[in-house]
């Protein structure tokens, strides 16, 4: 009996040993990229704290040769006007994302559910919007002449992000694939309402998708810039993204009038390229502190709703 197990043993601590060196290899190849994925964005945060002669002489460096804050102290003195932007963009982040979110949670739900009559002509609205759309154009003149959002803060929130044909198929298939039938059957006997099934059962069980979905939609409304540039001519409804975006403008007009004007041996350097990594900082920070506490469900949520249902 020994001799027959022992080959099975050498089988099984075999296998061990591959799983562990696979491991190894893997974490140390995962490292590497991340640290490749992280060196453009300290680059960044380096050069935004260089000194502007030294960024146009020597160019981009992880040691520069003299250190500034001189771009931060100018976007310090703009701040009562970025400190309304950030409030712009927070707030159509948190409402875009949350009216996106229920949503997209909602039109996947029946699409999920097997006893929905019209579940594939529904799925196939959806999917169609995902090949095709009505253009610029059409767009424009829907939301500025028919709805009449131009100029209001609902023009940075409805327009183009509000709902995604692939975040509603990833609910889908998570709905589908990690949410057992019997769970809503059970819950029907007992005289649940689909409401009350969605609200108290499908969203507590869909955490880990939704949180995912919440993410990228965050992501899309923070980093937006192509609504205001539309819909918005109003300063007050500017967010960061084209506040900064104006900043930088303003900057570059500076420049080339003192380029234009003989100001002698004495002049300033106004910070523009400094000023532009300062602005990409400021710009993602946000995003930097909030994923982490959404990174433990990213994974799953994506795993299991990309698993076709």
């Amino acid at each position: 009996m020994a001799q027959k197990t022992m080959p099975s043993e050498g089988r099984t601590k075999k296998v061990v040993n591959d799983s562990k060196r696979f491991r190894l290899v893997a974490t140390i190849i995962g490292g590497i990229f991340s640290v490749l994925a992280l060196l453009p964005i300290i680059l960044i945060v380096i050069a935004s704290f260089t000194d502007e002669k030294t960024l146009l002489a020597n160019g981009y460096s992880f040691f520069p040769a003299k250190w500034s804050t001189a771009a931060y102290v100018y976007m310090a003195q703009q701040w009562s006007v970025i400190g309304r932007a950030y409030g712009i963009s927070a707030f159509v982040t948190i409402v875009g994302t949350a009216i996106s979110v229920l949503i997209t949670t909602m039109i996947a739900y029946p699409m999920s559910r097997k006893n929905f009559r019209f579940k594939g002509a529904l799925a196939f609205f959806v999917f169609f919007t995902m090949l095709f759309n009505g253009g610029v154009v059409p767009s424009y003149m829907l939301w500025s002449q028919i709805f009449n959002i131009k100029n209001t803060i609902w023009a940075l929130i409805l327009p183009n992000y509000l709902c995604s044909a692939f975040n509603i198929f990833l609910v889908r298939n998570y709905y589908a694939n990690s949410i057992p039938e019997a769970l809503i059957e059970s819950a029907k006997i007992d005289g649940a309402s689909e409401l009350t099934i969605f609200f108290k059962i499908i969203l507590p069980l869909a955490v880990p998708t939704v949180a995912t979905i919440s993410l990228f939609t965050a992501l899309i409304y923070w980093n937006d810039w192509v609504n205001a540039l539309y819909y918005i001519q109003k300063p007050q409804y500017f967010g960061i993204q084209n506040l900064l975006i104006r900043i930088m403008n303003n900057i570059q007009f500076l420049k080339s009038g003192a380029a234009s004007v003989a100001v002698g041996a004495g002049a300033v350097t106004l910070p523009g390229t400094a000023v532009r990594m300062s602005m990409a900082v400021i710009g993602i920070l946000p995003i930097v502190i909030i994923y982490p506490f959404v990174q433990k469900y990213f994974v799953k949520g994506v795993v299991v709703g990309a698993v076709k249902g």
